[in-house]
């Protein structure tokens, strides 16, 4: 090829990077025409690589074709080539279908899904019984420990956090929740 023939040929790339930014820039419906004629194939042929489905390459390839009229917006050719962008877009569909696949599919009918029963009127009573009677029994209890109790089984912070909170040693906060335990326990047999 001579000097004047190279001036006068389109380099592929930039042509690629142009017909995306069309796409991008005013939904230019020749572009993606000129873009799926020539990258269709080739992605097809890529996925079917991946996935050695013929069925499975066309959806995958019009998925992906989809996406890149989609998301032709967040091409930036500073980044890289144009076939690269529309390559990766395919490889990510490809893994996000594999994924999907190998997932599992739910049971409606699996007994861990189903929600836990409502607990008969007998059961119902015994709980409120049991709630009234730590209700109590913590009411019996000094503010300090009320809290320490609220803190570590009620907000479920941990030892550490509760001294940092208090401004307790963590050998104190431990001892008096062990205190505030022993006292609860014997208040709630003196309620019952």
């Amino acid at each position: 090829m001579n000097k004047e023939q190279s001036l006068a040929a389109p380099d592929p790339a930039e042509d690629l990077s142009a017909k995306i930014l069309a796409i991008a820039d005013h939904a230019d419906m020749d572009a993606f025409q000129s873009l799926f004629q020539s990258y269709a194939p080739r992605i097809r042929a890529y996925l079917l690589k991946l996935t050695r489905n013929a069925q499975a390459a066309e959806d995958l390839m019009q998925e992906t074709m989809l996406a890149i009229w989609r998301k032709a917006g967040q091409y930036d050719p500073a980044r890289g080539t144009a076939s690269a962008w529309i390559f990766t877009i395919a490889r990510n569909i490809w893994i996000d279908a594999w994924r999907k696949q190998r997932r599992p599919e739910i049971d409606p009918n699996d007994p861990a899904l189903a929600a836990a029963p409502e607990p008969d009127a007998a059961n119902q009573m015994e709980m409120r019984q049991s709630h009234d009677a730590l209700h109590k029994a913590m009411q019996t209890l000094p503010k300090e420990q009320i809290e320490l109790i609220r803190l570590s089984f009620f907000e479920e912070a941990s030892h550490s956090v509760i001294a940092k909170q208090l401004g307790l040693p963590i050998g104190t906060v431990k001892s008096r929740i062990r205190l505030a335990f022993g006292r609860l326990r014997t208040a709630l047999e003196a309620v019952k």
